[in-house]
């Protein structure tokens, strides 16, 4: 008899309870339980969840790993997807093994590439694949500099912080002035030059910025399956153009992402995405993670999530490729159940067997989540 598979998800993005969906319904019919631990009592991934747990607040990432072999040992986890703290993580993959959880992360040095974009802009270009210009920026006087020379160039000029997830802290310059405009309708990303700067002289923060060209679309997130001798088995671009999204194998976005993948040793599930700068496609961003919109593969019929817990359990899937492509599609919000009750902080002495963190209740309130897709 084919034993369950343990799955630990911890303090992650609410849109992978379509990743956890996707383990449950995988193709090889094997039994999953997965365990999730979050800040958030009211996070879906812990009403989604077979067992759940209320990380401690304050951790430093030394403090963290400890909680998480805790965790691991506990709840004798098979396969570990850590997305908080993953570097002080993977530095400990041995002491993770030495307790039978394997990580689906990549090593130290692929983790650590990508968490400075200057450092992976500069790691990227070595290799041959483009990048914008950029700059580096820690004060006004830099910050000035950089906007002049782009929109010399006749570029829009747009930063976000040097090392950070997502679109957080992303603005787009601009010099027309702070008016009803920007007040009116929604929010947007456009800042007022003189706004920023009087903003940094303001602050006794440092910061610690890239300043670059905005660049147009469509926008290709490439989302990789790498195993650990660093050969992709899967790699598939999601495109995305307003609205409207779609799905592409071309190898203009393809071919750079494999190469990527493949010499930083991004194990496991990685997400590295494109704009363009002209007429070139060059490199945006590198998630060193399952994105957040990966289950969109299965339009395409593919499985990713479940074909990477395969290879860190050494059960290669070998090499995959879409059978179809799906067709265009959109992103609409949709209620998920969240727990009936706020779930509380939770301890299970070392001498107790193992059980459910919470039961289940039937779930009653219920949260939005912004990944339903709809065909166009």
């Amino acid at each position: 008899m084919v034993s369950r598979v343990r799955v630990w998800l911890n303090r992650t993005y609410a849109e992978n309870v379509f990743f956890m969906d996707q383990l449950r319904r995988n193709p090889s019919d094997r039994a999953v339980e997965i365990h999730a631990t979050h800040g958030d009592a009211d996070s879906p991934v812990l009403a989604a969840a077979d067992t759940a747990e209320l990380e401690p607040e304050g951790l430093s990432p030394a403090a963290y790993v400890e909680f998480a072999l805790d965790q691991c040992e506990r709840r004798r986890i098979d396969v570990f997807v850590p997305r908080l703290h993953q570097a002080a993580i993977v530095a400990h993959r041995a002491d993770f093994e030495a307790v039978g959880t394997a990580l689906l992360a990549p090593p130290p040095e692929g983790v650590a590439v990508f968490e400075d974009k200057v450092i992976a802009y500069e790691a990227v270009q070595a290799i041959g694949v483009p990048v914008p210009s950029w700059w580096r920026v820690r004060s006004a006087d830099e910050l000035v500099a950089a906007v002049e020379e782009l929109e010399a160039d006749g570029h829009k000029a747009c930063f976000k912080p040097a090392s950070g997830a997502g679109g957080v802290g992303f603005r787009v310059i601009t010099r027309a002035p702070f008016s009803m405009v920007h007040l009116n309708g929604f929010p947007s990303p456009y800042v007022p030059m003189d706004l920023v700067l009087a903003a940094l002289k303001e602050s006794d923060e440092p910061v610690d910025w890239i300043v670059m060209p905005r660049l147009e679309q469509p926008e290709v997130s490439v989302d990789c399956l790498t195993g650990p001798d660093n050969r992709v088995r899967l790699a598939v671009g999601r495109t995305k153009n307003g609205r409207r999204r779609g799905f592409t194998l071309h190898e203009q976005w393809l071919e750079p992402a494999r190469r990527i993948a493949e010499e930083f040793g991004l194990h496991y599930l990685s997400n590295i995405q494109f704009r363009m700068f002209g007429d070139t496609p060059v490199l945006m961003d590198v998630n060193t993670r399952p994105a957040g919109g990966l289950h969109q593969l299965s339009l395409c019929g593919v499985n990713a999530p479940w074909a990477a817990v395969q290879l860190a359990l050494g059960e290669d899937p070998g090499e995959m490729a879409p059978p179809f492509l799906g067709q265009d599609y959109t992103v609409v919000s949709g209620p998920r159940p969240l727990r009936a009750v706020s779930l509380p902080q939770q301890r299970i002495e070392e001498t107790e067997p193992l059980l459910p963190a919470v039961p289940a209740p039937a779930p009653t309130d219920s949260v939005e989540v912004a990944a339903q897709v709809l065909p166009l």
